[in-house]
């Protein structure tokens, strides 16, 4: 299962039933849960945790130094979760000691080519990511959310959970949950009716949503007065709550 081309170094942990491709690289800090597989000339390096049942496709780079010029080699870290699909060309960078010194993906994420997960990241659950997407540093992507093509995320942004972006969107602010966004730069175009729904959010929750929408976006009320009815209506909409969460956690502001 691993093939003699491969370069591993003995200091690395290895799983049981891995398959490691022609000509990859494993760095001696580097953990691979069981059942994962790894495609030909992929470099997996730095203190990089990976779990179980993973595929990541050739090319992919793993763990490599920050793309940060304060980073003088401290011993960060790359963590991946389980069950993730990481398709080809794409790099995911450790993290950084001016945050949490980790990068982390989470579990059950798709990630298709030329993804890009820059230092200090976290990316949820069942997450995907369409090619070219790009993540700076320091930025939080929520649940189920759905990157489109070439999307760009500026440093220190949050994405919400359910969120969908279009091809070529460009996020400068968080975006809230729910929402469809688009454009450089990115504006809110609704809630993700067709994504909810197929999540199994009933008619009443899609309701609510669109109701707290409107309420953040067409009615006219100041961002704080827009935070008090939201606040208002997650006390009989629970659905809404998580809006209210968002909006307190916000430090970039979100998109208009």
């Amino acid at each position: 299962m691993i093939h003699p081309t491969a370069i591993i170094d003995p200091g690395a942990k290895i799983g049981a039933n891995v398959e490691i491709g022609p000509y990859s690289i494993i760095g001696p800090h580097v953990e691979i849960g069981d059942n994962t597989k790894i495609g030909p000339h992929v470099v997996i390096k730095g203190h990089t945790r990976i779990g179980r049942d993973n595929q990541i496709f050739q090319f992919c780079s793993l763990g490599e130094v920050p793309q940060d010029k304060k980073y003088a080699g401290e011993p960060t870290r790359l963590e991946i979760g389980d069950r993730n699909t990481i398709r080809e060309f794409c790099t995911f960078n450790l993290g950084t000691i001016q945050d949490a010194g980790v990068t982390r993906v989470g579990d059950d994420n798709w990630i298709m080519a030329y993804v890009h997960i820059a230092h200090d990241c976290q990316v949820g659950n069942k997450v995907t990511f369409a090619n070219n997407a790009s993540l700076a540093g320091h930025v939080v992507v929520d649940d189920w959310a759905i990157l489109g093509g070439f999307t760009g995320v500026h440093q220190f942004c949050r994405i919400g959970a359910h969120v969908m972006t279009a091809v070529s969107t460009v996020i400068l602010q968080d975006v809230p949950p729910y929402l469809m966004a688009a454009g450089n730069t990115a504006q809110p175009y609704g809630i993700n009716v067709e994504g909810l729904k197929r999540r199994g959010f009933t008619s009443e929750a899609l309701t609510s949503l669109k109701r707290a929408y409107r309420t953040l976006y067409k009615s006219g009320l100041l961002l704080e007065e827009a935070k008090g009815k939201l606040a208002e209506d997650a006390k009989t909409q629970p659905d809404v709550q998580r809006f209210v969460d968002f909006l307190e956690m916000s430090k970039r502001g979100i998109i208009r």
